[in-house]
Order: C-alpha cells, then structure tokens, then sequence
C-alpha cells in the first residue's frame, strides 16, 4: 500500500473513530435526560442543555473532515459511500444529541408537578428503549454489520408501542385530573422525542446498510416505479402491473 493510500484510511479511521466517541456521548445522554426528567433536575438539565454545544462542535469538525477527504483523496466504491456514510451519520447523530436535550428543556417546563407510578414507567422504559436501539446501531456502525443494522428497524416497533401506550396514559391521567393539560402536552411532546431518537437509529442503520451493500432504502420504492411505468415481462420474467399482482390480477390482502 502506497503512503498516500496509508494516509488516506488513517484519516478514515480517524472520522470512524470520532463519530463514534460522539455517538457514545449520546448513548450516554439518553439516560441523563430520562433522569433529569423524572427527577425534576434543573441543575443537570442546564448541564446538558450547555454540553450540546459541545456535540455541534465536533460534528462540524467531523463534516468538514469529510469534505476535506473528499476535494483531496477523491474516493470511489467503498472508500467514497465510508465518507457518504459517514456525513449522514453526522446529522443523525446531532439530532439525537438536540432530542436528548429537547426532554431536558421539557423537564423545565413542567417542574413542580408530580408524574404518577405509571407514566414514569412508562417513561423509563421509552428511555432504555431509545437507549439501546441507539446504541445497537452505532454497534452496527462500527462492526459494518449489515445485518445488525437491519435489525434495528424491528427493535424500533418496541419503542412506537411505548409512544402510544404512553399517550394513552397521558389521556387517562388528564381525564382523572392527576396532571393538567399543560403538563399532559408536554409530556406527549416528549413521547415523541424519545420515539424521534429511535427513528434516527432506523436512519444510522440504514445508512450502515448503504456502506455495507450500497443499499437503501428508497431503491426499493424507486424499482415499485419502473415496474409500474413499464409491468411488461422481460425475459420471460414477470413484472408487476400497476396496482396489482404479478399476473395483472389485484394485489392480495
């Protein structure tokens, strides 16, 4: 291997290595914020709310790393969808970061009201939940392990059946008059940021996939329209005709 070719994967390694670290800190936060939640802690809730900025930092700096590898090295086939990946990664990851402090901003708002047995429950198991879908794909991420990374999407169902068993228990609590309408929209709000942090590790596996395969999810969609534009056979093979079966005939239930 030639030195520019050692130099490039050094750098590589080193965007890997960093959006991992990042990623970490975000495995991290997940739980902080479930606590300063259910502990009402305004002191820990300013405390992240002033460490995001760090995170915004070190995601610029990992994205113009890629942009810098990208006008020098020129990448093509793996190396180019590593880089690709690895930008995408950046945005998702952030964003997990900002939703993380967007429960702690909520922890503010409804200060001094008391949650019941059930909605905190509810609460941390939406919280362990995100938790590990997060990190499961970072672990996929690291391991290039497509079929990790795949699995994430069916461990995110979990997670939207919490979101909606907990709404359900705002409803109740409102109605029962334990919590007022205030609190039982905010606390809603922060259903989904912890439903929003899972789809960003669905997104972070998909993207694994990409680096992995080239796959995504939208070539699936994209080859459902050409099948639809032109549904006549070729090579004998039958295509699927416009809002129906193979054959022609309406698609089964």
């Amino acid at each position: 291997m030639t030195e520019l070719r050692k130099s490039f994967h050094g750098e590589l390694a080193e965007v890997h290595g960093e959006l991992m670290r990042i990623g970490a800190q975000v495995i991290e936060a997940i739980p902080r914020a479930t606590r300063v939640l259910l502990d009402m802690d305004l002191e820990g809730a300013d405390l992240m709310i002033q460490a995001d900025d760090e995170i915004d930092s070190r995601c610029i700096d990992v994205e113009e790393h890629c942009y810098r590898i990208l006008a020098l090295q020129s990448p093509v086939a793996s190396d180019l969808r590593a880089i690709i990946t690895a930008l995408k990664l950046t945005s998702e990851i952030e964003r997990s970061a900002d939703l993380a402090v967007n429960i702690c901003k909520a922890a503010r708002r409804i200060y001094g009201h008391e949650l019941n047995p059930k909605l905190r429950g509810l609460i941390t198991k939406m919280g362990e939940q995100a938790q590990q879908l997060f990190a499961s794909a970072m672990e996929a991420y690291d391991e290039s392990d497509a079929a990790k990374a795949a699995a994430v999407d069916d461990m995110d169902n979990f997670l939207d059946d919490l979101q909606r068993q907990f709404v359900q228990v705002i409803f109740e609590s409102h109605s029962a008059g334990s919590i007022d309408l205030q609190v039982a929209v905010q606390l809603a709000v922060v259903a989904r940021f912890y439903e929003r942090i899972g789809d960003h590790a669905v997104n972070i596996g998909e993207k694994v996939r990409y680096l992995v395969s080239g796959w995504l999810p939208e070539h699936v969609g994209a080859v459902r329209h050409r099948l639809r534009q032109d549904p006549t056979p070729v090579g004998g093979i039958p295509r699927i005709a416009p809002g129906g079966s193979e054959d022609g005939g309406p698609a089964s239930a």
